[in-house]
């Protein structure tokens, strides 16, 4: 029977004590993805461990190239429409492949390093080396003995203070004595003031992508424009002195502590930050002080409940910890050894990913999270909007840290500025839209250096409506109707205008998207031409249909814009339906025509079955079946991101067994040498996703993933353990999120329900699904709902 046992005012998730949630090696880290991760959303740190030198890589979240831009940049772009459709619906796709080349502006800028802190202790033999990262509390440690005596670093990223806290301390009576320096790939000057080392910079005013290789002006600075950017680092201690005029000397007793700050001139999106931008001179020195004045204890406390509060809310257990280094077992793993603690380690650092990078003040995590050592890094670590920025949060709203979505669901209203524009230079379109990539600056353009792109990944225009899903998720995780009025439902209604505006009615009858890309992906025709640019893709069409279904969902629930809500379901209708290929696969190309490349890495025509709700075995059961064959011809490989989102597939599909065997390749190990070449997605040593090279949204994609195989919740109905593989028979997580604002604890033992309960967000009928099996409950918010196998009919 239901039991609601209490009325309760507050949810406590972490009700069992599991296993230290810690990943540790033996050594050093000699590349940057072995170097344990740090941050408050703000500052990004790669601390590596060193024993003669210890190098700290920094980031500021807001420190990019560039400043911003003319979404007038191609204003006339939309005349060349009528052509290109023309084109399309003569079946003449050589043809439309050039002319959509005319539908593009400039590239996205880049996101910068900031540079390293040093300190150069001169040390080189030491015994029992160990070096951590508690994902619970974001303190990383590292430990030696020499001779006896012990040595320990402890560091952590304040988000309540905004610095980085080194604390250093040794049993060794001649003390801690070390250099300590700095340094950037930017412009730069260091400066030694008393006690501080300030490092001040700028970034360039441009950053061509890597991809387009070596060429003339690739990196561009400006006297006065681009971003300006200091670091501080004060050292409390008494006996500190200069070496140089770059280089402090410190000779402490048996504990030192470090005080780092780092700012940029950044002052919002459409600010000119060498112009308009904040004195971030006089911000970094105003954190640095603050913290000085509060008292390494106090920061230290402050920090860790802070931490704590967010990664304490969801608990994972699947079987008990092997007590060896993370590298190693990372290694064991991929030979072949179960490790499911390892698995339930790897989804629990991606929570810590998700609060040390995205805070509710911060940017939007871009493609390498906050963490980027190159000066012109991989894609420009930019925000590619064709599935990497969104993957980014789909832990987000599941996973119990709903607030820290907020920078991303900030930035769509930043760029529906811009997008406005873009609607109607480029597609003479009302509303808003966004394309393939974009940065700090809200870009939406077509990218590609006006017509040197290759369409294939350049003209995209469909990240409004998947953007848009983030803020309906948002919404239906957190039942903030005052979020929808206010702000998420004009952006939605805007990004559905322009989706309306765009479609036209193609040579079948139906409305289509023209021109149209299926993201990254080349078709090859039945002329035997491969093409990127077509009519009403399949990966379009179900966005569209996403959005637009949720936009009616919206307007209904505050009760507005009905007879627009009539327009909108007549467009619906006349929308093409999916379809099943020849293959028995669902159809990716408008044609049923085939890949050029079969194993390609995007999965974007089934968007319907996840990221979306439009096709579940439930609902839709031919639809899946074609869902499933379509992943099974596309193959298990991919890159790092793309095994991730398969996880996420397959567990929608209810094959858990199958999600696992994407779980298992994705954690495959990869070397983090540069020497060494490898190729279909993997993980490194620290656990960071690799494409390769790094990308973050894998981390998040897997991270969905594991949530995904326990919990799935659409329309008040929620499913427990809907892809429960074989490799986790007994298990328990506690603090997941159900859309409706419910809190969810799961247990199970020989892979059945034990027990469920749930903290109910909002009032009403809650419908549960385990198996086969259903059972529906009134709920009450303050309840907690205990409900057991039995009770399931």
């Amino acid at each position: 029977m239901i039991v609601v046992i209490c009325l309760i005012t507050s949810i406590g998730c972490n009700e069992k004590q599991y296993p230290e949630r810690k990943i540790w090696y033996n050594q050093p880290a000699q590349y940057f993805e072995e170097a344990l991760p740090q941050g408050n959303g703000h500052i990004g740190a790669m601390v590596f461990g060193g024993v003669e030198k210890e190098r700290i890589m920094l980031n500021e979240a807001t420190l990019w190239s560039g400043g911003p831009f003319d979404p007038y940049m191609n204003p006339e772009a939309y005349r060349n429409l009528p052509a290109i459709r023309e084109a399309l619906f003569n079946e003449d796709y050589e043809l439309a492949d050039r002319l959509t080349r005319s539908l593009q502006g400039k590239f996205s800028e880049s996101f910068a390093p900031l540079g390293d802190l040093n300190l150069d202790f001169g040390i080189q033999e030491v015994l029992n080396y160990k070096r951590e990262l508690d994902l619970r509390n974001g303190i990383a440690k590292v430990e030696f003995d020499i001779h006896g005596e012990h040595y320990s670093r402890e560091i952590f990223v304040s988000y309540p203070d905004r610095v980085m806290v080194i604390h250093l301390e040794t049993s060794d009576p001649d003390g801690l004595n070390f250099e300590l320096s700095s340094g950037s790939l930017l412009q730069h000057t260091i400066q030694i003031d008393g006690s501080q080392l300030v490092m001040s910079g700028r970034a360039p005013v441009h950053a061509e992508p890597s991809y387009r290789g070596e060429m003339k002006n690739a990196i561009v600075y400006d006297s006065l424009k681009g971003m300006r950017f200091q670091l501080r680092a004060k050292v409390l201690s008494e006996n500190v002195i200069p070496r140089s005029d770059s280089v402090l000397s410190v000779k402490g007793k048996g504990e030192v502590i470090i005080l780092v700050s780092m700012t940029t001139s950044f002052n919002g999106y459409d600010k000119e930050p060498g112009i308009e931008g904040v004195d971030e001179s006089e911000l970094c020195e105003d954190f640095l002080r603050k913290a000085a004045e509060k008292g390494y204890d106090a920061l230290k406390q402050d920090h860790i409940n802070d931490f704590e509060n967010l990664f304490n809310r969801v608990s994972l257990y699947l079987g008990e910890p092997i007590i060896k280094p993370t590298d190693d077992r990372l290694l064991e793993y991929t030979k072949g050894s179960d490790d499911p603690d390892l698995e339930a380690l790897y989804f629990q650092f991606g929570r810590y990913l998700m609060i040390s990078a995205s805070r509710p003040d911060s940017p939007p995590m871009n493609l390498q999270g906050i963490w980027n050592p190159h000066l012109r890094p991989p894609w420009s670590s930019n925000y590619t909007t064709n599935i990497n920025a969104e993957m980014n949060y789909w832990p987000a709203e599941v996973c119990n840290l709903s607030e820290l979505h907020k920078p991303l669901l900030n930035f769509i209203g930043e760029i529906e500025k811009s997008g406005t524009v873009t609607a109607r230079t480029y597609y003479n379109c009302e509303g808003w839209c966004c394309s393939h990539n974009s940065d700090i600056w809200a870009m939406t353009n077509p990218v590609g250096d006006f017509g040197k792109g290759h369409p294939v990944w350049a003209n995209w225009s469909m990240a409004g409506p998947w953007y848009c899903t983030h803020l309906w998720e948002h919404f239906n995780f957190t039942n903030d109707t005052i979020f929808l009025m206010d702000y998420a439902y004009p952006l939605m209604k805007g990004a559905a205008k322009f989706c309306m505006d765009y479609l036209v009615v193609g040579p079948d009858g139906y409305l289509v998207t023209a021109p149209s890309t299926s993201p990254e992906n080349i078709y090859k025709n039945d002329d035997g031409y491969n093409g990127a640019v077509l009519y009403g893709s399949t990966a379009d069409m179900a966005m569209i249909r996403e959005h637009l279904e949720n936009t009616i969902t919206a307007a209904n629930t505050l009760e507005l814009d009905q007879e627009w809500v009539t327009l909108i379901e007549s467009t619906i209708e006349k929308l093409p339906p999916y379809t099943v290929g020849k293959k028995e696969n669902l159809q990716e190309w408008y044609h049923d025509w085939e890949d050029a490349d079969p194993r390609h890495r995007h999965v974007s025509h089934l968007f319907g079955l996840y990221p979306g709700n439009q096709i579940s075995p439930a609902k839709t059961p031919d639809l899946s079946k074609a869902c499933k064959r379509s992943l099974e011809l596309r193959g298990d490989g991919g890159t790092g991101w793309s095994k991730a989102w398969k996880i996420n597939l397959w567990a929608r599909l209810m094959d858990g067994n199958h999600a696992h065997q994407m779980l298992k390749s994705h954690l495959t190990f990869c070397d983090p040498n540069p020497e060494t070449k490898y190729h279909g997605g993997g993980t490194y040593p620290n656990l960071f996703d690799a494409h390769p090279p790094f990308q973050i949204d894998g981390n998040f994609g897997g991270t969905a993933g594991i949530a995904e195989m326990l919990l799935q919740s659409h329309n008040d109905v929620i499913h427990l353990l809907p892809a429960l593989p074989d490799a986790w028979p007994n298990g328990e997580v506690m603090g997941l999120k159900a859309r409706g604002n419910h809190t969810i604890n799961i247990t199970w033992a020989g892979k059945s329900l034990t027990k469920t309960e749930i903290f109910p967000g909002k009032d009403g009928s809650i419908s549960f699904i385990y198996g086969k099996q259903h059972y529906k409950h009134n709920a009450k918010v303050g309840e907690k709902i205990t409900v057991r196998p039995g009770d399931f009919k």
